[in-house]
Parts: structure tokens; sequence; C-alpha cells
């Protein structure tokens, strides 16, 4: 018989590592099994309930996948992959709308994760193709009230007479349907349509769901129309009315150049898709569209284009994430430059700190890293999260190994790893543990290091990442 000393120790750790690798055989029953274990040693972890998600989820039941999803957001409301899985979950529930939603709202806290652009992509293409694409339908004005019930509709057809006018159309002296045009204007035709709503008497008998009849509904409308009509007639004579049709027409005329709020759309949907495009990789399209639109802002004024200069900032920052794309170093620098130049210009501090981020990327890509540093450091006190100092300190201290400056990429190491704890990300840990040691075996501090890489392994179990977990061992 085996003493109780000679049983395998069952931790958190080992029992998420056995239910991803069953997850991966597809054998979920039994991973779903590891996770609900896991969760009993460690109640409420957030990585463990969108694991057991995700496993819900290829198991087909949304419900709990759901559930999971949500209660890992309850935890932390800007976890990105809770956000990830919701979405996901309510995608195959068929709640389109309502994934679309939280890829975007993913995309905003972790725009560095190009799968929620493809979640956004894949939600939008599955409501057009659902309900058809917005702009291609026409409202009609037709011989129905929507909330008029399916029985009063379908009687209608069969019975139709004149309904008794009220007291107030009674006592209104008739117009001649001319003049009355030309009083109410484009309100003409619907008064039209609620007059001829009236002879239909099964529809006039009908209630709204509030118990309102649609008889009173109609005559109201008509009668305040009415109304507006006398007052019209009383306030502005005919010639005078003229007079005024002639005064639109000419500032139509002149309104044929795009309005501000045109202008607004447009450029709403040329950013996204210059977004889109650098995400899809297509880089060298992105960064043509992207100048061609700087040229069309710069052309502008500033009234028809109110945040013309966070625009042209936002299009430098596009232009120099393309051009880095593409290899174009350089080029690329010099954007995010102009970009930086036009933020403290005008005051944008998220704009500055975007720029600052950038160039430091650029930096550090060219084998300049004491540059990326001295950006980095600049952009520290502009760290809006817990998250962004996390990757802002592992990227200064990556850099500082790379200049042999082991001591202190430690210590950066050990500032990032304290802010991922903070936020409770697991990748980050992962990364700045990795950092951490490499620094101390740079600094020959070996059973440190051995320590730190063992703790870095656990943490890649949990991400999970195979390569990282190769590469920890290696």
């Amino acid at each position: 018989m085996a003493n109780e000393d000679d049983l395998p120790v069952v931790t958190f750790g080992n029992l998420m590592s056995e239910g991803i690798t069953l997850s991966r055989r597809g054998q979920h029953d039994k991973a779903l099994g590891c996770f609900n274990d896991a969760l009993k040693l460690r109640a409420g972890d957030k990585h463990c309930l969108i694991t057991r998600s995700k496993c819900f989820l290829k198991l087909g039941d949304t419900e709990n996948s759901l559930k999971d999803a949500e209660a890992s957001l309850q935890i932390d409301k800007t976890f990105s992959e809770g956000l990830y899985q919701k979405a996901e979950t309510l995608y195959t529930m068929g709640d389109f709308e309502f994934a679309l939603v939280f890829y975007h709202r993913g995309r905003r806290l972790r725009p560095d994760l190009h799968k929620f652009q493809l979640g956004i992509n894949k939600a939008e293409e599955a409501i057009v193709n659902c309900i058809g694409n917005p702009s291609s339908v026409k409202l009609e004005n037709k011989e129905e009230l929507c909330f008029v019930s399916r029985q009063a509709e379908s009687k209608k057809d069969n019975q139709k007479q004149q309904n008794k006018p009220t007291k107030d159309q009674k006592q209104t002296k008739k117009k001649s349907p001319k003049t009355e045009q030309q009083l109410l204007g484009a309100l003409y035709a619907d008064k039209a349509f609620l007059e001829k709503l009236l002879k239909d008497r099964d529809l006039m008998q009908s209630s709204t769901r509030q118990g309102i009849k649609v008889m009173d509904l109609v005559s109201g409308g008509i009668s305040y129309l009415n109304h507006r009509r006398d007052f019209w007639q009383q306030q502005k004579p005919m010639y005078a009315r003229a007079y005024e049709r002639k005064v639109l027409q000419q500032e139509r005329m002149q309104d044929k150049k795009e309005k501000p709020s045109d202008i607004s759309r447009s450029i709403a949907k040329d950013m996204e898709d210059i977004e889109l495009m650098l995400a899809r990789g297509s880089a060298e399209e992105s960064c043509r569209k992207a100048e061609r639109m700087l040229k069309r802002i710069q052309a502008w004024s500033e009234h028809e284009v109110p945040n013309k200069n966070e625009l042209i900032g936002n299009l430098h920052s596009f232009i120099g994430n393309a051009q880095l794309a593409m290899g174009q170093m350089e080029a690329a620098l010099r954007s995010h430059k102009m970009d930086l130049d036009c933020a403290r210009q005008n005051a944008l501090p998220d704009a500055v700190s975007r720029a600052l981020d950038n160039i430091g990327h650029v930096y550090a890509r060219i084998g300049k890293f004491q540059q990326a540093i001295n950006t980095w450091e600049e952009k520290i006190p502009m760290a809006q999260s817990s998250l962004e100092k996390a990757w802002l300190f592992h990227e200064i201290g990556r850099c500082y190994l790379e200049l042999g400056k082991a001591e202190v990429a430690q210590d950066y190491g050990l500032k990032s790893l304290q802010s991922a704890d903070e936020e409770g990300d697991v990748e980050w840990q992962l990364h700045a543990t990795v950092l951490v040691a490499q620094a101390q075996v740079k600094l020959k501090d070996y059973p440190s290091a051995i320590m730190t890489f063992e703790r870095a392994l656990e943490k890649a179990k949990l991400v999970p990442s195979e390569a990282a977990q190769n590469g920890i061992i290696a």
C-alpha cells in the first residue's frame, strides 16, 4: 500500500495544465472535470473561468460558457480575454449585435490584439447577412402602423368605410389641396397618409399595447396638423412663403458642398478602413489611403472639420505604423515625430503618449536602445493603467538588457511584474518573469535564475503557450 507521501500533490497549476492538454486532444468532458477541480482550489480565478468557458463552448453549452465569461468580467471589467470570450459566445448564440458591442470594447482596451478587429468584421458581416445592408433599405408609407395587432391588419382588407369626422374636423374650414400643400409643405404627405388611415374601420377600432385607440392617435395627429396649417396661414401669407421658398432654394444651391455631418461620417469610415487594412496586413494600401486622406483634411477648414488637428495627428500615426510594417524605418520615425509635434502643439496628452510609444518602438527596432529608453521613460507618467505600465517597464528593461545593463534591466523587470500582478494579467506576468530571469543569468546569479525560470514555466502553462514553455525549458 502506497504511503500518502508517495501520492502526487494536486495543485491548481497541474489541474490547469492537464485540462488544457485534454481539451487540445478533444476530450472536453474530461477537461471540464479538471477545470472544475481547479476552481475548487482557487475559486473565482478569471483565467480558469475563461478556459472553462472555452471548454463549455466546444461542448455546445453556450449558456454556461456565457456565465463563466461574465463571471470573469465581474472580477475584472477590463479583462480582455473575458471580453473576447463573451463576444465569441454571443456570436455563437447568434446575438451578433451584442457580440459586436463586446468586440468593440475589447478593441478599445487592447488595440494591439487583432482578434478583436477580426471579431468586429465577422459580426458586422453576419448582421448584414441577416438583415441586409441598411443603406439599401428604403422606408415607404403604407397602410399599416407598427403597433397595430396582426389580427387587425388581417381584417382591414375586408371591411373599410368612412369614419364620422371628429368635432375638430367639422369646425375646421376645408382648405383647397393646393393651398393646404403650400401651407404644410413636407407635412402635407403625412396629413394625407393619416386621412387615408381613417378610412380603415378595423384599424381605427384597434388599440396599442398601452390601450390607446388608434383612431384617437390618428385624429389627434390630423387635428395638430390642421392647427399648424391655420397658424402658418395667419403668420405668413402666401407671398411671404413664396419668398421664403426662393431663399431656401438659394441656400440649397450654396449647400451643394458636403455638409460637416457628411464629412464627419466619411472621415470616420475612411479612418476605420485604414486601420482595418493595416490589421489585415495590407500596409502599403493602408499607407496610400492615409496619405490621400491627409491631403484632403489639410485642405478643409476648421468649420468643416472641427477636430482637424487631432485627425492629422492620427493619420501621421497610421502612416508611421504602415511604414514600420513595410520596413521603412526612417520614414516611420519621421511620421511618428510629426504626430508628436502635432500633439504637443495642440495640447493632446493622449496623442503625445501614443506618439512616444510608437517612436520608442521604432528606435528599438533599429537598435537605438538608449533613444528608445529615453522616449519610453518620458511616457511613464502618462501611463493610465497597470497593464500599460507592465508592458512599458518590460520594454525599457528589455532595452537595458540589450545594452548590457543587467541590474537595471532586472529592476525594470520587477516593476513590470508588480504592475502585471496588480492587473492580474498572466501574459505580462510571464513576460516580466522571463525578463527578470534573463537579467539574473547575465548577473551570473544562477540559483535565482533557475527559480525564476521555474515560476515563468508555471505562468506559461496558464497562458497557455507551448512555444513559451519550450523556450523556457530550453
